[in-house]
């Protein structure tokens, strides 16, 4: 799933080639994407691309004073081509969403693989009008992100630390694979209840989160789209490197699994040497 880093630099990406450059093409491929009809997806044809920007994890298209807003969801990703194909794009069940195209034949494709289709567009007067983003929390590489706000924030939490930090209503943008990252840093335990976190750990997770995030985010600003997914892939200190050495202390990265996903952690560095057990086979250990 693209998270805060990828989607800033895919905005910062879509910015440099689509600012001041005019819609010829806009068609859609999956109609269950499309989660507006007024005013209609057709209407951004004609306008002037002015900028992209970021707001969470959406993507959202300034498009004089018309915005089309993207979320990617889990399995979404946007595709640059410098030449599109000429077919027009009918809906149909191929992981294509979205294509849209500008002066010079050049554009995006939107794309969504996998079974669960959650890949979301609007097109709206202003990004406020998309329910999800109206309600998102505070962007934790905005300045007003310090130590006490977030103390204040996990203080007010009821879930557990990793359930907060990847809340897109309490801190927008963070999700599990960067969660997975801050908390190894942070030397925290997944599970260890947010509001009980002392000053020392607040201090410890409030730089952890800065740090990996704007170290991500350094790292993929410059990059082509199409290499952002293998550099953050890379770049994973325990997330998805569940069986190998932990980059800090050499103890191996252990799992616990969910329903639909999996956490990442180092017992050595996060859980006073306790393995967690396995969610789908007994209770947690804390």
């Amino acid at each position: 799933m693209p998270e805060l880093p990828e989607v800033e630099a895919l905005t910062r990406f879509l910015t440099t080639r689509v600012a001041g450059r005019r819609v010829q093409r806009c068609e859609l491929g999956a109609i269950a994407a499309l989660k507006t009809v007024d005013p209609p997806l057709s209407s951004l044809v004609g306008r002037t691309a002015t900028s992209v920007t970021r707001r969470g994890k959406y993507l959202c298209m300034d498009l004089e004073r018309r915005w089309l807003v993207m979320h990617l969801a889990r399995g979404g990703w946007v595709r640059w081509k410098d030449k599109l194909p000429p077919e027009r794009v009918r809906p149909s069940r191929s992981p294509l969403a979205l294509r849209m195209g500008f002066e010079g034949e050049s554009g995006f494709d939107v794309t969504e693989m996998g079974t669960e289709k959650r890949l979301a567009l609007w097109v709206v007067g202003d990004p406020e009008q998309v329910e999800g983003l109206a309600t998102l929390g505070v962007d934790p590489l905005d300045a007003s992100f310090d130590m006490q706000r977030l103390a204040g924030l996990l203080a007010d939490a009821s879930g557990n630390v990793k359930t907060v930090l990847a809340a897109q209503s309490i801190i927008a943008g963070i999700g599990n694979a960067y969660s997975d990252e801050i908390l190894h840093v942070a030397r925290l335990s997944p599970f260890k209840p947010a509001r009980n976190l002392d000053d020392d750990e607040v201090a410890r997770l409030h730089a952890a989160v800065v740090g990996v995030l704007g170290e991500a985010v350094g790292r993929a600003v410059g990059q082509e789209a199409s290499e952002l997914k293998g550099d953050k892939k890379r770049a994973m200190r325990v997330h998805g490197r569940t069986g190998e050495a932990c980059p800090e202390c050499g103890d191996v990265v252990r799992e616990v699994s969910f329903a639909t996903k999996s956490l990442q952690y180092c017992a050595t560095c996060q859980t006073g040497g306790k393995p967690l057990a396995d969610r789908r086979l007994s209770k947690l250990l804390r």
